[in-house]
């Protein structure tokens, strides 16, 4: 049961890594210290203004992409989501290599699962493999407030950077990082784009927007020096108006690289995302629980 519990654990983290690959590091609203500042804005500066206020002005988008962390996943990941109040949207991810391909083998899966996400957390069908050991429910529901008690301040920090998952995000990083630059005008897949490019210190990044308590904090900082995250690189090409198009991020983690790369395109594309019947699903915390006990019973 334990084994089972942790491979659930790790999925759910899983779904969570896919959703918020789109998103990149939060970084905050970002440019504010350069408007008084009297000093002429750089033109990459303004130029990225322009793209966060265009590109978060819109509701929604179709996104495609991959992700790979390490020897720990690699996935692709396509869908639709809407951030016009809260996040919602649902994506198909495949895992491609890894520990949680084997991972998905072991519990029964094909590789591949249907993820939907909401304001307050986020299901996903986990195929017949899991079904067999539910009586008969695919799906797992996680709540975002769950996972936030359950992992500490990761979980807290997670739960907030998928409640505010937006395109814009990798914008506001590079804004944030101060040190960004206009590489120059490149095509991505036949669409005419502009190229920028910076360093994003994830930690500083982190704390900017967060509303974690200081030993949270101090928590979250050593979970990322802990797993050898400390920098990435962000790039991201942006159309002729304005919005963002591409983006990837570059880094380097205890376990091997940090590499994703997420394809926008459909802005205001409709987005409509059901819960999966009741009858059919099971709740992550209540699973846990019964988990415990019966680990608890059989020692």
């Amino acid at each position: 049961m334990r084994t089972s519990t942790v491979r659930r654990v790790c999925l759910s983290v899983a779904a969570a890594a896919a959703l918020t690959s789109v998103a990149a590091c939060s970084g905050s609203d970002s440019g504010k210290s350069d408007k008084g500042s009297g000093v002429v804005k750089a033109d990459p500066i303004a130029a990225l203004l322009d793209v966060q206020k265009k590109t978060g002005g819109e509701s929604s988008a179709k996104v495609e992409g991959t992700t790979q962390m390490g020897t720990t996943m690699s996935m692709k990941q396509t869908g639709t989501i809407d951030w016009t109040d809260g996040l919602t949207g649902a994506m198909e991810i495949t895992y491609t290599g890894g520990s949680m391909a084997d991972v998905m083998k072991q519990s029964g899966g094909t590789g591949t699962m249907q993820a939907r996400y909401f304001k307050d957390g986020y299901a996903v069908n986990m195929g017949d493999g899991f079904s067999k050991q539910t009586g008969g429910k695919h799906w797992i529901s996680y709540g975002y407030a769950d996972l936030a008690k359950m992992a500490g301040a990761s979980g807290e920090a997670m739960k907030q950077q998928m409640q505010n998952t937006t395109p814009d995000q990798g914008v506001k990083s590079l804004l944030a990082s101060g040190d960004v630059k206009k590489v120059g005008k490149e095509d991505v897949r036949g669409v005419s784009t502009t190229h920028y490019s910076g360093t994003v210190d994830v930690a500083a990044l982190t704390a900017k927007n967060s509303e974690l308590d200081a030993d949270q904090l101090e928590q979250l900082k050593k979970q990322l020096s802990d797993a050898g995250i400390t920098t990435e690189t962000v790039d991201i090409w942006v159309d002729d108006n304005d919005l963002l198009v591409k983006k990837t991020e570059r880094g380097q983690m205890k376990t091997g690289e940090l590499n994703s790369t997420v394809y926008y395109s459909d802005y205001g594309t409709k987005v409509s995302v059901e819960q999966p019947p009741a009858s059919d699903t099971v709740d992550f915390a209540e699973l846990l629980k019964q988990q415990q006990k019966a680990g608890s019973g059989a020692s």
